[in-house]
């Protein structure tokens, strides 16, 4: 199973309290990098969070953002805390026996004074509890979709690899030709600059040169790296890497085959698998 690193994925629960919505972006990345955005009250849940991520997840950029909306009714709805107020009046009286000229409180001081406020909002408990089931559910909708686009990645490349066999195979039976027209050539151009009475050097001179422009050895390699390419495939998992390292090669090879080339339809061939090595590396990019 092929995974791409692209995704995105929503998980929503109305409470009496307000409601929950969590969203999980996904892009490539060389490593795991997760960015979590979540509110103050929910700031407990961030190892938690990065944690479940990280167990399920190997490559890419991650960014989770958790919203919460909170049923304006509940918010109205709080209540002083008498005693702590009725304290906090006689700590300010002391204060001012001692310091006469020392500012009173304010109204707003005295309702942002910690603990001053009661409300009815739910337990961290609760909270905590629908936080990681909105991610666990997100997570798994995200997965999926990475799914799916790694399905297509592979066909992509599996297409890619098809082609490239293609043009190996027209390429491949030209080799023989090629190189005993270019001998024939060279051979019939050095009796004419040496004579007939360099038999050995000339054959020197063509042997070298037929070891330069002979790409048979490429062609193999190529082959056997297409093999490679679609083992990897076949087998899934977290691939990306390799399969990078993979398109590095493929492009030496077809690489090489163009600049020891001394046939126009060879160096066609090598142009174009060079076309499909670069589109398949875009797409291997996006592989986890």
């Amino acid at each position: 199973m092929i995974f791409s690193m692209t995704g995105f994925a929503t998980a929503s629960q109305q409470t009496p309290h307000g409601s929950f919505n969590l969203e999980i972006r996904s892009v490539n990345n060389r490593f795991l990098d997760i960015q979590l955005r979540l509110p103050d009250d929910f700031r407990r849940l961030e190892a938690a969070m990065r944690e479940l991520l990280t167990t399920q997840l190997s490559r890419g950029k991650i960014e989770c953002r958790l919203l919460f909306s909170p049923v304006h009714t509940v918010e109205i709805d709080q209540q002083l805390d008498h005693g702590l107020l009725e304290r906090l009046m006689q700590l300010e009286q002391t204060i001012r026996t001692r310091y006469p000229s020392a500012a009173s409180l304010t109204i707003a001081e005295i309702l942002k004074w910690p603990g001053m406020l009661e409300s009815n909002a739910a337990p961290s408990e609760e909270w905590d509890a629908v936080g990681m089931t909105l991610l666990q559910t997100a997570l798994k909708d995200l997965k999926a979709a990475r799914m799916r686009e790694g399905d297509k990645l592979k066909a992509i490349l599996l297409d890619r690899i098809l082609q490239m066999r293609q043009l190996l195979q027209v390429a491949s039976p030209r080799i023989p030709a090629l190189i005993a027209s270019f001998e024939e050539k060279l051979r019939a151009r050095l009796e004419e600059i040496l004579g007939n009475n360099e038999d050995d050097r000339i054959h020197q001179e063509i042997t070298l040169f037929a070891s330069k422009i002979d790409v048979d050895e490429e062609l193999s390699r190529l082959q056997a790296h297409l093999d490679e390419v679609e083992r990897i495939l076949n087998q899934g998992g977290v691939v990306g890497k390799r399969l990078d390292f993979m398109m590095q090669e493929l492009h030496r090879e077809a690489n090489t085959i163009g600049s020891k080339s001394v046939d126009l339809e060879i160096s066609r061939i090598s142009m174009e698998l060079k076309v499909l090595v670069e589109q398949m590396r875009e797409q291997v990019q996006n592989i986890e």
